[in-house]
């Protein structure tokens, strides 16, 4: 154990939050993945779960070197992966996939490794490095809107509105993150109320553009309309299927659970073992099981912002609240949806919900974390004059 935690740095408790929370997975997927293999056909449950177990070790391989990394790297890597995560997401939306009949162009093939990778969780990502770097730069000088909007305001809104024609929840989640990262890193709140406006009336020219030429979308706005009109009249959309079945999940479970692989529901409920992972863990380990998972989550939430209030320069501070903050407003929404709180978003139950894509890019964003928790003697002058083609040629 010693000569473990030796080669380990950074903050420990989020070492141990993540290990708790990728073990926990193990049963849960274990057991909704018969879902997909009686009902759709697809593999065995011991095939599941050895590929689930996979990826989580990849995803802590990646964990381990991100947080062998400098942070001050991640500043002017921001600026390197810009054009290559815009062009991926082009790539991305031109192939795309089709899934019953609705444009579903989030996935692109990775050969060899039979695991799709959604680009914009990666996208995202970079996003907000980027923001924390565009913050951190200005945090002494008076910010002129104009040139933030072609400096900040331009590339990510290019970002967005690329992510936004397949993934609208994913578009809203960075969006939100956003803007809640600027406002904390003293961007002036008059014009983060003009961006938030621009913001809306972009989304709504969208949707008029869509229902114009229906053809352009494959129906994804029709998607979202049923999706929120199902989440308020419940009782009379056919499409809120997924939602009953994960109500009664909960609703089963009761104080202690059913047991481990004893659930009914995962036989009936889409998306068991990914998007509504945590019904089956209520129905499975109970109302105890359920407030444990929701524990490690604010517990992860709680260990992010030690790290960040414990950070020696503004960018790390903004790193830190940028990566970290997501992960857990996810993990709320994924429950959220399952209690029937809030609409069908389609987002994972970071590091318990199977799927290779969630689990690499937490792991990503978790190593950043521990690359800021982990240094202690960097400046702010050190980090921000960083020449992004430096960066390129000492990582070569």
């Amino acid at each position: 154990m010693k000569t473990i935690f030796k080669h380990i740095k950074g903050d420990r408790a989020i070492w141990a939050i993540v290990a708790i929370l990728a073990i926990l997975s193990f049963m849960p997927v274990y057991s909704a993945s018969t879902n997909l293999v009686y009902v759709v056909g697809n593999g065995s449950t011991t095939g599941h779960l050895i590929k689930h177990i996979a990826l989580l070790i990849m995803g802590f391989g990646i964990l381990y070197g991100v947080h062998k990394i400098p942070y001050r790297y991640f500043s002017g890597g921001s600026v390197l992966m810009f054009p290559i995560v815009v062009l991926l997401l082009i790539v991305t939306l031109a192939q795309g996939t089709t899934i019953g009949g609705a444009n579903a162009s989030r996935w692109i093939h990775i050969p060899f490794v039979g695991v799709g990778f959604q680009t914009s969780t990666l996208a995202g990502l970079v996003a907000l490095v980027y923001v924390a770097r565009y913050l951190a730069k200005n945090k002494e000088k008076e910010i002129v809107f104009r040139e933030s909007l072609l400096q900040l305001w331009l590339p990510v809104g290019m970002v967005l509105l690329l992510i936004l024609p397949a993934n609208f929840s994913t578009t809203a989640i960075i969006f939100s993150m956003i803007l809640i990262l600027v406002f904390i890193g003293g961007y002036p709140l008059k014009y983060i109320a003009n961006i938030l406006g621009m913001g809306i009336v972009a989304l709504g020219l969208f949707i008029l553009v869509v229902k114009a030429f229906p053809g352009l979308m494959k129906n994804r706005v029709d998607t979202w309309e049923k999706r929120i009109d199902g989440f308020i009249n419940s009782k009379e959309a056919p499409e809120n299927y997924q939602v009953e079945k994960a109500k009664i999940a909960i609703a089963t479970g009761g104080a202690f659970g059913k047991g481990a692989g004893k659930s009914v529901q995962k036989n009936f409920l889409p998306q068991s073992s990914s998007d509504f992972i945590y019904a089956i863990i209520v129905e499975e380990y109970g109302m105890m099981g359920a407030l444990f998972v929701i524990f490690m989550y604010f517990l992860l939430l709680f260990r992010i912002v030690i790290a960040a209030k414990k950070a020696t320069t503004i960018f790390a501070t903004l790193l830190v609240i940028g990566v970290g903050l997501p992960i857990v407003f996810q993990a709320i929404i994924n429950m959220a949806v399952a209690v029937n709180l809030f609409p069908v978003t389609g987002q994972t139950l970071p590091l318990i919900s199977s799927g290779g894509t969630s689990i690499w890019m937490t792991c990503f964003a978790l190593g950043m974390v521990l690359s800021v928790s982990a240094s202690k003697h960097e400046t702010e002058e050190s980090i921000l004059d960083d020449n992004p083609l430096d960066i390129l040629h000492e990582t070569i």
